[in-house]
């Protein structure tokens, strides 16, 4: 059996493991927040907050932290086994035990840091206007353009190590590039990918003025300037086609969807449960289990259209670079070195996955390619 073969039979599996792993945990989170709400352990963890202040929003904090305990202590077999286990098991990860341990914890600060703010405003929110979702999503929308914003320079470098790239033939082709279709940038970055994963990655990040290029030192170590160069005339694909700018109107308005429905359905499951406000802590975690549960179900659509966008960007790359052997080599190798599933099932691509599979794209960009070459 070929290397090849073999890394497409481990590609499978590794996938599928995953995706199990990742609907069984899904379920098991949803079934015991579930039952504590049912059996009115919600409305005890509420009562054990208010014994230690009067403070409705410290109230919501130690709250909030036993809940985060209770399904952390859940889902942590999930993540040694299936997270950190597993990937060492496939040759994917250079963390230890404890640098995944330091990495999770940085991530929950930072995860903290920015997330309380809008925690506290949306409790605000929610005990003081009845129709807290349409002020709460058009901050939220807001907050999420400036992260966006600032994450290349105050968020990333907490967890990455970013500098100026040193291969100046690489820096001025992909400089080059940006100039012919007339896109500026703030600077072309490496980053040390490697210090966690052995997978290849790229991408742009920021916007406005923060926005950059920023390249995994792992895609610089394992492909050819032609491929990195197909890679980044892919993502200059979605800014040219406006697909940034598309996705920030469909999130604006998915947002405000979804907090509309999240909002009745929470209202009206309120008496159902024993519940006669909405801001009661206890009611709270309903509002997490409808949450989940509509993303679930609504992933398909926004699956489909990335999808979409994805394949735009593979033509507008073919259209930048003439390049397919490149194209095609790169799609092949990140499939290999990421342990991506090339052909996975149509449901699972369907419901799952926000890319088309390694084997459509190829298929498309060389059936693109050839139309091309006749023109």
């Amino acid at each position: 059996m070929s290397d090849s073969t073999d890394r497409k039979q481990q590609a499978k599996k590794y996938e599928r493991v995953k995706l199990i792993a990742g609907i069984t945990e899904g379920i098991l989170t949803i079934a015991l927040i579930l039952a504590m709400v049912v059996f009115g352990y919600t409305k005890q963890l509420a009562k054990f907050a208010g014994g230690y202040t009067e403070n409705s929003y410290l109230q919501l904090l130690i709250f909030g932290a036993s809940i985060g305990v209770i399904t952390a202590i859940l889902s942590f077999p999930f993540d040694y086994i299936f997270g950190f286990r597993l990937e060492h098991k496939y040759g994917l990860s250079n963390l230890t035990f404890i640098g995944s341990i330091k990495e999770k914890f940085k991530g929950f600060l930072v995860g903290m840091l920015l997330g309380l703010p809008i925690i506290f405003l949306f409790y605000y929110l929610l005990t003081g206007y009845e129709y807290w979702w349409v002020i709460f999503g058009v901050i939220v929308t807001l907050y999420s353009i400036v992260l966006a914003q600032i994450a290349p320079v105050f968020i990333f470098p907490l967890f990455y190590k970013f500098k100026p790239i040193e291969d100046i033939t690489l820096k001025d082709r992909i400089l080059a590039l940006c100039e012919k279709i007339g896109f500026k940038i703030g600077g072309v970055y490496a980053f040390d990918m490697s210090k966690t994963t052995k997978k290849a990655n790229a991408a742009f990040a920021g916007m406005g003025k923060t926005r950059r290029i920023i390249i995994g030192d792992t895609l610089i170590s394992g492909f050819s300037h032609d491929e990195i160069e197909t890679v980044f005339a892919h993502e200059l694909g979605h800014y040219k086609k406006g697909h940034i700018k598309k996705q920030i109107f469909i999130s604006f308005f998915s947002t405000f969807a979804g907090l509309f429905i999240i909002s009745a359905i929470y209202d009206r499951l309120l008496p159902v449960f024993g519940f006669s406000q909405r801001w009661e802590l206890a009611a709270l975690p309903l509002l997490m289990l409808i949450a989940g549960v509509l993303t679930f179900l609504i992933s398909p659509l926004g699956a489909s259209i990335s999808r979409k966008y994805e394949y735009e960007a593979d033509r507008f790359a073919i259209d930048t670079t003439h390049d397919f052997p490149s194209f095609k080599s790169t799609m092949e190798k990140l499939a290999f070195q990421n342990l991506s599933d090339d052909e996975p099932s149509k449901l699972v691509e369907f419901w799952f996955h926000s890319h088309p599979s390694v084997k459509k794209r190829v298929k498309a960009a060389e059936e693109y390619y050839s139309a091309l070459e006749k023109d």
